[in-house]
C-alpha cells in the first residue's frame, strides 16, 4: 500500500456554511491541501528537480455533516500512478470515531515543469509514493 500522510484539525467558524456545516468548498480545499503537504513531505530531502502536478477531476462524497469545534483526522495516499496519471484518496474522520464524514477521489496529472505538457511520472516519483 502507498505511504499515507494525516493530520487533525478542528472545525471553525470559519469552515461553516449557511447551515452550520463544513462548507463543501472547504471539504475540496482540505484535499487539496494535504495532498500539496504529503507531497511536499515526500519531496522535502530529494534534490532531484520535479515537475507539476494539476487536478484533472475531483470525485468527493459527502458521507455525514461536520460540526463547529469537532475534531477532524484528515488521511490521504496514492492509490494509483500510471502514465501521466495519478490517483489519490482523502478520507475525512470524526478523529473520536473514525466515522467517515467524506471521500474523496482525485485524478492528478503530471506536467513538465518548463513546457507545461503532459509527461510519463518518473519512476523516481513512484517510489516516492509506494
Amino acid at each position: 500500500m502507498s505511504k499515507t500522510y494525516e493530520y487533525d484539525l478542528q472545525v471553525k467558524n470559519k469552515h461553516l456554511d449557511d447551515l452550520d456545516h463544513v462548507n463543501n468548498v472547504q471539504y475540496l480545499q482540505w484535499v487539496q491541501d494535504i495532498a500539496i503537504l504529503h507531497w511536499k513531505t515526500l519531496i522535502e530531502k530529494e534534490t532531484f528537480s520535479y515537475g507539476i502536478w494539476v487536478v484533472r477531476r475531483h470525485e468527493i462524497d459527502y458521507k455525514r455533516p461536520a460540526k463547529l469545534d469537532e475534531w477532524l483526522t484528515i488521511k490521504t495516499y496514492v492509490s494509483l500512478t500510471k502514465d501521466f496519471i495519478s490517483h489519490r484518496i482523502v478520507n475525512i474522520y470524526f478523529k473520536e470515531t473514525m466515522s467517515l464524514v467524506v471521500q474523496c477521489k482525485t485524478q492528478w496529472i503530471y506536467l513538465n515543469a518548463k513546457t507545461m505538457k503532459l509527461e510519463t511520472i518518473p519512476k523516481r516519483i513512484i517510489q516516492l509514493f509506494n
